[in-house]
């Protein structure tokens, strides 16, 4: 392990760290998760956790949660030993659980979500004013006054639900929020506000664990970093004259000297095109994409975006304008059409929308496959595909059989995108490709894109990430309010593809 602490600053030792974890190990079936982790969690800090998929961070936090039971070492708060042996136990102990796939109920509201659990009552009955005033007083504390707590939590926003997720936190007492990529389904005015609010609860003298891939937003928010790699402790420093370079090689063991391939393809000729489609949520846009071509969608969180994929993809119908694929008008009212036309698409959010968790590697890899005509019967077949991608794609499990629940969020993507090459598609629409991936995983995943458009696929990228927009596409389409409303070249800078987005300057090459 690295530690830099005495020398770029340590944290006072006169008071025992709030919590203390040491000498944790736990290992799976094949994989030895956690490693002797040693860590202090101090209060009054930002403690940023990061590190390739399958690192061990998530175990970690699932050990503190009590959902996994490690197999050795101690947890000790403010110096006295503790048992968490269950997540009523964690509770207890004043942590609170903030993961990227957020534990709100959407059919219950604001005031319901807060107090679930541990409701104001009225006698026997839940007391609804009481439960509205105190939820209506911590959604102001975290930020979000503006929030009715009488609506629905599945009206929200992504930035509003993790509100109510913090406010929740905060109602029952918790010392030390962990919040598990927090950022990932965020705008960059939303990231913002949650590290307002971030900082707002450590002046409190609460402890936030901040897990992220975002290199960025460690720099930017953390007061200590740990970082982990294989199961262990890579280094734990303080956040002071430590680079992005330094976290990286960390993380994965050796320089990352470029991210991105170099743009050199040469596109084809143009395999779809996109004439005037609207739906209940895109209007008039067109668009083409070519073989051998990496297409970008730019704008704001709800500009459209992944709606112009959902649109091609035959999941929102589409009511006016047409779909020409290889030369042919499409029509399509259902997936599988999509599918039929060697159309694929790499959904954005993988936890409800693509994996099937209670199946295994080689069922999700091989679904939509079976689907097209071959049949539960191609036993052989389906497993040389499975084994196939996880060869070609560097999926890390035990086997094809190993439930897709129980692998890491950048392999879980992995499978994704094993299931669309399965179906060897001509058209390859990715929907936030590296949303929750580690930086070593998302450099293999550029690779990959790269590599399939030079093997004469189509690709259109919806990312939220600018640089990663910038950094694969040969073309940026840049959306805003449902239309697309300019195209800048691949090498564009940052700031104008915003300035389109955000209707400051109208590109001249609209679509």
């Amino acid at each position: 392990m690295t530690d830099t602490s005495s020398a770029l600053g340590a944290p006072s030792t006169a008071a025992e760290p709030l919590i203390a974890i040491n000498g944790i190990s736990k290992r799976f079936p094949g994989v030895q998760a956690l490693d002797d982790v040693s860590i202090d969690i101090r209060a009054g800090e930002v403690h940023c956790w990061i590190g390739e998929n399958g690192a061990g961070k998530s175990t970690l936090i699932k050990v503190l949660a009590g959902i996994v039971a490690p197999e050795t070492g101690t947890i000790s708060m403010e110096g006295y030993p503790v048992s968490i042996r269950t997540p009523n136990d964690a509770l207890r102990l004043g942590m609170a659980f903030i993961l990227q796939e957020l534990t709100v109920v959407e059919s219950l509201s604001v005031a319901e979500n807060i107090t679930l659990g541990h409701e104001a009552r009225r006698g026997p009955f839940f007391n609804v004013p009481a439960a509205r005033e105190r939820a209506a007083k911590l959604m102001e504390s975290v930020g979000f006054g503006h929030v009715d707590v009488k609506a629905r939590v599945g009206s929200l926003t992504k930035a509003e639900q993790q509100g109510v997720m913090i406010a929740r936190a905060l109602s029952l007492d918790a010392r030390a929020i962990f919040m598990d990529e927090a950022t990932a389904a965020l705008d960059e005015a939303e990231v913002k506000r949650l590290f307002d609010v971030i900082r707002r609860l450590i002046t409190t003298g609460r402890s936030v664990v901040f897990v992220s891939h975002r290199l960025e937003e460690v720099l930017h928010l953390a007061d200590h970093v740990t970082v982990f790699k294989d199961g262990r402790v890579a280094a734990s420093v303080r956040n002071r004259d430590i680079s992005a370079k330094d976290l990286i090689r960390w993380m994965v063991g050796r320089e990352i000297a470029s991210a991105f391939p170099p743009r050199t393809r040469t596109p084809g000729e143009v395999v779809l095109e996109a004439r005037k489609i609207s739906t209940r949520s895109i209007q008039g846009v067109s668009l083409t994409a070519r073989r051998g071509e990496i297409v970008g969608l730019g704008g704001l969180v709800g500009s459209g975006r992944s709606e112009v994929l959902r649109a091609l993809y035959g999941l929102d119908p589409v009511h006016e304008g047409e779909i020409i694929v290889s030369g042919r008008r499409v029509a399509m009212p259902s997936i599988r059409r999509a599918m039929t036309s060697r159309i694929a698409l790499v959904p954005e959010d993988r936890r409800s929308q693509g994996i099937i968790a209670k199946r295994s590697v080689e069922e999700n890899t091989t679904i939509s496959w079976a689907q097209l005509g071959q049949g539960r019967a191609w036993r052989g077949e389906s497993k040389r595909i499975a084994l196939r991608m996880i060869d070609e794609l560097g999926i890390r499990t035990r086997g094809p059989q190993q439930s897709v629940a129980t692998l890491s969020g950048g392999n879980q993507q992995k499978v994704l995108v094993g299931r669309c090459l399965a179906l060897e598609p001509g058209i390859l629409l990715l929907d936030e490709p590296t949303r929750g991936v580690d930086v070593g995983a998302k450099a293999e995943i550029y690779q990959l894109i790269d590599d399939l458009a030079r093997r004469g696929m189509a690709v259109i990228l919806v990312t939220s990430e600018l640089p990663e927009l910038l950094g694969l596409a040969d073309r940026i389409l840049v959306m805003r309010e449902g239309r697309l409303v300019g195209e800048l070249a691949g090498g564009a800078r940052e700031e104008e593809v915003i300035a389109v987005a955000m209707g400051q300057r109208e590109s001249l090459d609209v679509a």
